[in-house]
C-alpha cells in the first residue's frame, strides 16, 4: 500500500427498513500511506447526509411496525367443548373415554373441541415410552390419533386432540394434533417448553429426562378461525404469544396439565395474563386430577 493514495467510501443502513434510500454516505478525501495511520481520526471521517435520505426520512414511520392483513374470522360466534378426562392406566380405556365425550359434546351443537395433555397416558416419565404412538405413521401404530380423525370426520367438527407422547425415531415430543372437520391432521404442535421442576419437599418432576423440545410455533386455520397452539408450560412465555397474536390468531389454545403444587398459583394468573396482553380468546383445559 506504500504510495498509494486511498478513498474510503461506505454506505450502510441507518435503520431497519426496506426503503434503499435510507442510506448515509461516509467519506474522507484524504490520501492516508501507510506510515500515517496516526492521522486517521483527524483526517476521517467527514459525514454528510444525503439529500435522499433527508426527503424520505419519515420518523414517526420508523417507529411503527409494518402492517399486517390480518384474516377475518369465519365465524362470529361459535360453541367450544372443554373436555376435562380422568386418566387411568389402560390406554385402550382412556381413547373410550376421550371419544365419548368428543360426541356427547358434538351432541350438543360443540363446533370445536378441546382436549387436556397427556390424556391416553399416566403423566409420568416412566409412562411416556410405554404409552408413546408414531403420529406420522398413523393407522394401528397411532390408535388415539385415529381415533380423534375418525371422530372428527363423522361428526364434522374441529378438535384440539389434547396432547399424547409422540414416538418420532428415536426421540418423544409432547405433541397436539389438530383435525379438521374432515378428518384430516391440520397441524402438530410438540411442545417448546419443558417442564423441570425442583420443590424441596414438594415435587420434583423433568420432563426433559424423557421428552425432547419441540422447536417451533405451530398457528393453523380451521373453520372456526386461525388457531395458536401450545402445551402447559408454553403458557409460561409472553413471547410464544405474542407471536400467534401477530400472526392474526382469534383464539389461543393451551391444553394442560398443570399439577397441585404450582397449579393454583398460575392457572388463572398465566391465563388472565396471555388475555390481557395479547387481547385474543382462549381455551385452556387440565386434566381432572
Amino acid at each position: 500500500m506504500e504510495g498509494t493514495g486511498i478513498t474510503r467510501l461506505c454506505q450502510r443502513n441507518l435503520l431497519p427498513t426496506t426503503n434503499p434510500s435510507l442510506t448515509c454516505r461516509f467519506f474522507s478525501d484524504s490520501v492516508i500511506h501507510h506510515n500515517s495511520f496516526h492521522n486517521y481520526n483527524r483526517n476521517f471521517p467527514k459525514f454528510l447526509v444525503s439529500a435522499t435520505m433527508e426527503a424520505s426520512f419519515k420518523p414517526e414511520e420508523a417507529r411503527v411496525p409494518v402492517a399486517l392483513h390480518l384474516p377475518t374470522p369465519p365465524v362470529t360466534k361459535f360453541k367450544i367443548a372443554l373436555c376435562q378426562l380422568s386418566v387411568t392406566t389402560d390406554k385402550e380405556r382412556n381413547i373410550a373415554h376421550a371419544q365419548q365425550a368428543i360426541e356427547d359434546a358434538a351432541d350438543k351443537g360443540t363446533q370445536l373441541i378441546l382436549l387436556p395433555e397427556i390424556w391416553n397416558s399416566p403423566y409420568s416419565n416412566d409412562s411416556f415410552p410405554v404409552y408413546a404412538e408414531d403420529i406420522d405413521a398413523g393407522g394401528d401404530a397411532s390408535p388415539s390419533t385415529r381415533m380423534l380423525s375418525e371422530v372428527s370426520r363423522s361428526r364434522k367438527i374441529t378438535i384440539i386432540g389434547g396432547s399424547i407422547p409422540e414416538r418420532s425415531s428415536d426421540k418423544l415430543y409432547n405433541s397436539c394434533c389438530v383435525f379438521g372437520t374432515d378428518g384430516k391432521l391440520l397441524a402438530k404442535h410438540r411442545k417448546i417448553h419443558l417442564f423441570d421442576i425442583d420443590i424441596p419437599g414438594k415435587m420434583t418432576f423433568k420432563e426433559s429426562r424423557t421428552l425432547t423440545a419441540g422447536e417451533r410455533p405451530t398457528i393453523v386455520d380451521t373453520e372456526v378461525g386461525r388457531i395458536g397452539i401450545g402445551i402447559c408450560y408454553d403458557m409460561r412465555f409472553q413471547e410464544l404469544a405474542a407471536i400467534y397474536a401477530a400472526r392474526g390468531a382469534h383464539l389461543l389454545c393451551y391444553p394442560g396439565a398443570f399439577n397441585m403444587t404450582t397449579g393454583p398459583l398460575h392457572w388463572e394468573l398465566l391465563q388472565r395474563a396471555r388475555l390481557e396482553i395479547t387481547q385474543l380468546y382462549k381455551g385452556k383445559i387440565n386434566l381432572l386430577n
